[in-house]
């Protein structure tokens, strides 16, 4: 019997064909990185594949690392097996993986939206014979809004803040979502002030030419009286925490596709959710799986096991595989992004 073309370890997805790995969680020799997420780019490898535009925010992550850049479509041979890589639409140079081995294909999807967001290269679709997909967000209840409505959304509620001399802080992780954030809102309405941590990132995908709005970094001497009505993109950690006290009486906010659910609203200390994600919700996944051709479906962090029966009972084959990716947006970004960093 044929050697599958991946295989799951205790270190990762695991290619035999090249000896590579994507995205392990454990050290490794060779590393295939989909985006720069800290569960998906973690250190420790001693050499690195990802794409162009995605090794910036990595080398900003994790420092002096040895790492290779790859075109979106652009195909590499790496011992037996023919590897590429393809806009996911998760995050500015986010990518799946497509590695062929004798001519079956399968992709590894990484994290991936399958709605275009104006901001990061729009997901393409893959055909494969089998495809590893995330399911974050798996579950019938997520199913995204048009993206210009959150945005009216969030505008509204930053207004209405700023006509009452109220700053308004959004919770929104340091890499992807605070610069979609940023991409939506209307700029005319009042200064943009950001936490360093997201000003740090801003700044990597600013001279890689992304389009991003004047923003400014809180620094500690920084006086809110300065910045009447400001919008502040944090990271969420920074929100109820003590760096939250120079803004006074701030209304407060989460963008996550979590608010989708009532009992995270309240477990948050935001006044307002806004139901924004950079994974694809339920028809997305949907959208994808289809399109993908495959016959084989592998579901990996999420409601796994729930999407994994629904697509069973649909007709494909598809099989758990536990990873030890993050289960959140990017549960992750306070870990590597402390508070402390403005």
């Amino acid at each position: 019997m044929a050697q599958p073309v991946l295989t799951f370890t205790d270190r990762g997805i695991y290619c035999p064909a090249g000896d590579f790995f994507i995205d392990p969680w454990r050290p490794v020799d060779r590393a295939l990185i989909t985006h720069g997420h800290a569960d998906h780019a973690r250190p420790g490898h001693r050499r690195y594949l990802a794409t162009r535009a995605a090794l910036p925010v990595m080398r900003h992550r994790l420092g002096d690392i040895t790492a290779e850049g790859i075109a979106y479509g652009e195909t590499r041979r790496i011992g037996d097996a023919s590897v590429s890589f393809h806009p996911a639409g998760h995050l500015p140079g986010s990518a799946q993986v497509r590695v062929e081995v004798g001519g079956e294909v399968w992709v590894v999807s990484g994290d991936y939206k399958t709605t275009p967001d104006g901001l990061c290269e729009p997901f393409e679709p893959v055909r494969c014979h089998a495809f590893i997909t995330e399911c974050t967000f798996g579950l019938p209840v997520f199913e995204w809004a048009p993206q210009q409505a959150v945005a009216d959304e969030i505008n509204a509620w930053w207004a209405t803040n700023a006509a009452a001399g109220r700053v308004s802080v959004l919770g929104a992780y340091s890499l992807g979502k605070a610069q979609r954030v940023l991409s939506l809102v209307d700029s005319g309405i009042a200064p943009i002030l950001t936490h360093g941590a997201v000003e740090a990132t801003n700044a990597v995908l600013r001279d890689q030419g992304y389009a991003l709005p004047e923003t400014h970094y809180v620094t500690p001497d920084l006086k809110a009286k300065d910045y009447p009505g400001a919008l502040v993109v944090a990271p969420p950690s920074a929100l109820g925490s003590p760096w939250m006290r120079r803004f006074g009486g701030a209304s407060s906010a989460f963008a996550s596709g979590w608010m989708a659910l009532r009992g995270v609203r309240r477990r948050r200390a935001g006044d307002r959710g806004f139901v924004l994600s950079d994974h694809a919700d339920w028809p997305g996944l949907h959208d994808a799986i289809k399109a993908t051709g495959a016959e084989r479906i592998f579901p990996t962090h999420g409601y796994t096991d729930i999407f994994a029966r629904w697509l069973n009972a649909s007709g494909w084959q598809a099989q758990v595989v536990p990873t030890e990716f993050g289960g959140a947006e990017d549960e992750s970004d306070a870990l590597i992004e402390p508070e402390a960093a403005s």
